[in-house]
């Protein structure tokens, strides 16, 4: 999977809601992003979630919406050949907000839609009342699209369980994107080793004061905070998919600190390392029950 996202281009002439489904293996599978919302129902296979710095498990039933700019993936385990993988459909940013600017009625959505600019998970929303309603938007044009879509969204502004997945906001700009591309594909290869930021500005032939205000403005993030994100995000891929102790995981992802390891997970996750994994296991159990219930294969 590249490192960077590809920014992906969506025709707007073909109306502001766009139905998709796809299957698996695909060449479709990649890391991008986009200036649409997607809302992303899995309804075959397991494997990893990739949200912006979030990195977790899904399986048939997982459902999400993620925002304008996060770079987003769904990479299954297997390579066995699946008809139909995932349901999915797309609405431009830009037409939303100028209706939203017009209708004060639609701003009730306005948290649901600011929460996805960092990915949403919706734990236990019915995989079949989900797979249902996609269903009816697939068959539907024009306006009863549309209505489908609000009344979709309005049940998942509601939803209790509503998770955000990832702590890092999308890039700013994708030119400023592409201009710091070498450096954040160094961050990514390198994230296991030592990252101090004089070698990094070096490497982007700047300065360290006019790196760091530079690579705050491209990323949004301080230089520190994004080095450390990466490394609790890949921390927490590795809780959940083994039984590793938490001393044995810190070095594995960059910090030769035990306690300081403890205490940016604590910082960035709101949770322990130890209790990470237990709650991570539980939702994705939670996630496995529609499955075990025969829906939504």
């Amino acid at each position: 999977m590249s490192l960077l996202p590809e920014l992906e281009i969506v025709d707007k002439s073909l109306g502001s809601v766009r139905y998709l489904e796809h299957g698996w293996p695909t060449e479709l599978c990649r890391w991008h992003a986009h200036e649409e919302y997607e809302l992303h129902l899995m309804l075959a296979t397991h494997g990893k979630a990739f949200i912006g710095d979030f990195i977790g498990e899904f399986g048939p039933g997982s459902l999400y919406l993620v925002g304008p700019r996060l770079p987003h993936n769904w990479v299954t385990s297997t390579g066995k050949q699946v008809a139909v993988r995932d349901m999915l459909c797309q609405f431009h940013h830009d037409a939303w907000a100028a209706a939203a600017a017009a209708y004060p009625e639609l701003r009730e959505l306005g948290g649901l839609l600011a929460d996805a600019a960092k990915g949403v998970e919706f734990v236990g929303y019915p995989a079949a009342q989900a797979k249902a309603r996609l269903r009816q938007l697939r068959d539907a044009e024009g306006l009863k699209r549309l209505l489908l879509l609000l009344e979709l969204l309005a049940e998942l502004a509601a939803w209790p369980r509503r998770c955000v997945l990832s702590v890092l906001e999308p890039a700013v700009a994708a030119s400023g994107q592409e201009e710091f591309s070498h450096v954040i594909e160094h961050i990514m290869r390198n994230y296991t080793g030592e990252l101090s930021m004089g070698t990094v500005a070096e490497i982007a032939g700047l300065g360290p004061s006019a790196f760091s205000r530079r690579f705050q403005r491209v990323t949004g993030n301080r230089f520190s905070d994004f080095v450390a994100r990466v490394r609790v995000g890949h921390a927490c891929a590795l809780l959940m998919e083994s039984d590793a102790k938490v001393a044995d995981i810190a070095p594995r992802v960059g910090f030769n600190n035990l306690a300081n390891f403890n205490r940016q997970f604590l910082h960035h996750k709101g949770v322990a390392p130890s209790e990470y994994r237990l709650l991570a296991r539980a939702r994705l159990a939670e996630r496995q029950l529609p499955t075990a219930a025969g829906s939504p294969a």
